[in-house]
């Protein structure tokens, strides 16, 4: 899912007196079978003017622009170490920590970086503040700025609470999220689909109202919503400003060909989709995150998280 990457080929030969002319018999014979033993793969970095100091010609990431990517094959990487990681037993993050990471995720070319959640502690907005302050303006190798976000629940006090700790960045985020699943919305939240789909979409337009144009929705536990009542909230918020729009398997149940079907027709049914990117979210409980993203992908997901 590294969209910002290219994949040359290098030929490799046998040393000492086999030399050049064995490998390009080996060569040939794998070509003939319609393969190549003696090749392997590089994944090289996208550089600013596509062309790296070794030479190596790269794929130039897209300019970055809410809810469009120019590139069809181009997949966005979201990456939520400091967030969802630190939800992990026992990973607990210093704020120097999390902008050390941050800045590592930053050169190693991760599009956006969910910094925290803010309204969680006053530490964890600190460090949300500090890493939007810092990465967040921060020009890297490839004259990239990543994007810096923050997760809200769908009220005013977390949006604003996220909004406080992105603002500083150059390209600021707001990600908030409410459940969609009927056993979340009946036994968690205490609601009706449609007091669900009215709370989501004043979450997304309170969150454009603040200054913020780049605004991510996430339905909780998408895996176990009924597919209608997806496209019905993911379209209204599309609507009311949602700029990508994050698929979760909350709770890691579902199958590749499932979750890939479940993103297919969130494409095919969303109106309004064409203005903005749907991502993926997947958990490993059954092993199956790294497959049910690629699914995703497949089926028309352009950022994974």
């Amino acid at each position: 899912m590294r969209g910002r990457t290219t994949t040359t080929t290098t030929t490799t030969g046998l040393a000492g007196r086999r030399g050049k002319t064995a490998r390009t018999a080996r060569t040939a014979r794998g070509a003939a079978r319609g393969t190549n033993e003696w090749t392997r793969k590089v994944v090289v970095r996208a550089g600013p003017s596509g062309e790296g100091a070794d030479g190596v010609v790269r794929a130039p990431r897209p300019a970055y622009v809410p809810g469009v990517i120019s590139d069809p094959k181009y997949v966005r990487v979201f990456d939520t170490t400091l967030r969802d990681g630190e939800q992990s037993p026992g990973a607990t993050l210093t704020s120097k920590e999390k902008l050390d990471i941050a800045t590592s995720l930053a050169r190693l070319g991760v599009d956006i970086i969910e910094a925290g959640f803010p309204i969680a502690s006053p530490d964890d907005l600190e460090a949300v503040r500090g890493i939007a302050k810092k990465v967040g303006n921060e020009v890297y190798e490839d004259g990239y700025v990543p994007v810096i976000c923050g997760l809200s629940r769908a009220n005013k006090k977390d949006i604003d609470a996220a909004w406080e700790g992105v603002r500083h960045a150059l390209r600021p985020r707001i990600h908030t999220f409410i459940a969609t699943s009927p056993i979340h919305m009946e036994s968690k939240l205490r609601k009706t689909p449609d007091e669900v789909v009215a709370i989501a979409v004043e979450a997304v337009k309170y969150a454009r109202s603040l200054g913020c144009d780049d605004v991510e929705f996430s339905p909780e536990d998408a895996g176990r919503s009924d597919p209608e009542f997806l496209y019905r909230i993911l379209s209204a918020v599309v609507e009311a400003g949602a700029t990508t729009l994050n698929i979760p398997d909350t709770v890691g149940i579902c199958l590749p060909d499932e979750f890939g079907q479940l993103i297919a027709g969130i494409k095919a049914n969303v109106k309004g989709i064409e203005g903005a990117v749907i991502s993926t979210h997947c958990q490993n409980d059954l092993g199956l995150s790294t497959a049910n993203s690629l699914a995703g992908v497949a089926n028309g997901a352009r950022q994974g998280e």
